[in-house]
């Protein structure tokens, strides 16, 4: 299902924003080992009805094969919604087209539109010739090949993307990329709400009207969030420095606490009326589920014992054969 159509059905039967809904990121594994273990975790973790999931795509297409085929799995055998991204890094016009159509073939309607980051080793962005150079040309070539096909969504940077020239140029440009067509917004991670909420205000007084989702990375281990902070320069508040440090010794720990920041983080973002909260899972599934569970989000709640496919095609099934494709056992096991 097209999430701008999901999205419109949400505010149309929950107007007083009663219900909160999450969604999930992977990224595809390098391995035929890894993509059967995340295969299952996607699938156990779907048992807690995200409102969609989805999955990144490799500089050039490295990995868009795989892109493809797990989008493809996960909505014919998970029944879940998902959100394919695409980038221009490496991405000629014509592969861009090959991969389009061949998401359109398998019945994938939702995209993440990206510039992407620059290729491993390079320093700054590479010019792609035949290609395009940022998000909003892809938007803009998306709509007027595809139509409203496809429900495009766009990334934006609530602490300023590093390459942007100001905040406002920032601000502009994602206005450009939502007037090219995008129907909602992800935000890049964050962790300090106040930042995040003076740029939605500033987003709103630039006239960016279309709903903006914030995006939150879980604290899942010492040495990884120190990486990740030097790499995104994100803004860290001090007490969560404070709390790390007598902790970065002890895994278990610094997850238990990543768990906690992040259940307040959401539920502080919930309270200021921002009901769906987007998770970079990063292919992890414990601390997540614990955050869903904590900050009350939990959806177990089913229709049917199973959950409904969102294909075209099969959509309209109540009964179903079990599908044993990402099983490593028998049937009769």
């Amino acid at each position: 299902m097209k999430l701008s159509s999901k999205i419109a059905n949400v505010f149309a039967e929950d107007p007083n924003k009663e219900k909160n809904y999450y969604s999930f990121e992977y990224f595809p594994p390098k391995t035929d080992q890894g993509v059967e273990n995340l295969l299952e975790r996607i699938e156990r973790m779907g048992r807690s009805n995200p409102f969609w999931v989805d999955v990144t795509w490799n500089a050039g297409g490295v990995t868009s094969d795989i892109t493809l085929e797990l989008c493809a799995h996960i909505q014919k055998y998970s029944g879940l919604d998902v959100l394919m991204h695409l980038t221009c890094t490496f991405m000629t016009r014509e592969k861009i087209i090959d991969s389009l159509d061949r998401a359109k073939e398998l019945g994938i309607r939702n995209l993440l539109c990206l510039r992407g980051d620059p290729p491993r080793g390079a320093k700054g962005w590479v010019n792609q010739e035949n290609g395009f150079n940022y998000a909003v040309d892809l938007v803009r070539f998306v709509k007027e090949r595809y139509g409203d096909y496809f429900c495009i969504c766009v990334a934006a940077y609530p602490e300023v993307h590093l390459e942007a020239s100001s905040r406002e140029d920032d601000i502009k440009h994602l206005k450009e990329k939502v007037d090219a067509g995008a129907d909602f917004i992800i935000t890049q991670l964050f962790f300090d709400n106040r930042i995040f909420y003076k740029w939605v205000e500033d987003c709103r007084a630039a006239g960016i009207e279309c709903l903006i989702i914030p995006g939150i990375m879980p604290i899942l281990g010492y040495e990884r969030f120190q990486r990740m902070i030097s790499f995104t320069k994100t803004a860290i508040p001090e007490k969560i420095f404070a709390a790390l440090e007598p902790l970065k010794n002890d895994d278990e720990a610094v997850q238990r606490y990543g768990v906690q920041f992040g259940t307040e983080q959401t539920q502080d973002l919930m309270a200021h009326g921002f009901q769906f909260i987007h998770y970079y899972t990063m292919n992890l599934e414990q601390s997540i589920l614990r955050m869903i569970t904590a900050n009350g989000t939990l959806d177990k709640t089913r229709e049917l014992p199973f959950k409904r496919p969102t294909g075209e095609e099969r959509k309209t099934e109540e009964v179903r054969p079990i599908f044993w494709a990402v099983k490593p056992k028998s049937y009769v096991d």
